[in-house]
């Protein structure tokens, strides 16, 4: 992780860590759990480190609620990214076992919890594909993304730190 807090640092220094933090968060398979310990190594206190974590890992979750399907339309006839929509595509549907039977909670708990594969950007495509309702969609990523943050915020900074 220092290689990683070393590498940001280098890039993207001429930023202040609370910007640092929000990009990371808002990166896909990334997100906050990988934000709030880049702010727990840039030093800043922890309710930063979960306010600008969550806000970062909420941003993409409205875009890919209400546009994925249409983009993937758009993108799934082209040579050029046809293939690639159709793996992303049967990643998430291959994941979404639980969230398909159990819908809500199903879905809280996987973007809640901090494994690899899971997160708000897979829980919204997932939501989408399932054609959950855009509401309970939004609350059970929301949910998801507050109990990842607490989890998240344990390990990087009390409990549980390594």
């Amino acid at each position: 992780m220092q290689e990683v807090a070393q590498w940001v640092s280098d890039h993207l220094g001429f930023l202040p860590p609370q910007a640092i933090v929000l990009i990371i968060s808002m990166l896909p398979l990334i997100e906050l759990r990988g934000g709030i310990p880049m702010a727990r190594l840039l030093m800043l206190p922890l309710p930063q480190a979960i306010l600008f974590s969550v806000i970062g890992n909420i941003i993409p979750i409205p875009f890919i609620l209400l546009f994925i399907d249409k983009i993937f339309d758009w993108l799934r006839p082209t040579r050029l990214f046809g293939g690639f929509v159709k793996k992303l595509e049967e990643r998430a549907l291959n994941k979404s076992g639980n969230v398909a039977k159990a819908e809500f909670w199903g879905l809280v708990l996987f973007v809640g919890i901090p494994l690899p594969g899971t997160g708000g950007w897979t829980g919204a495509l997932i939501a989408s594909l399932l054609k959950i309702d855009l509401k309970k969609a939004s609350a059970a990523i929301l949910l998801g993304i507050a109990i990842a943050a607490t989890i998240m915020s344990l390990i990087s900074y009390g409990v549980f730190r390594m």
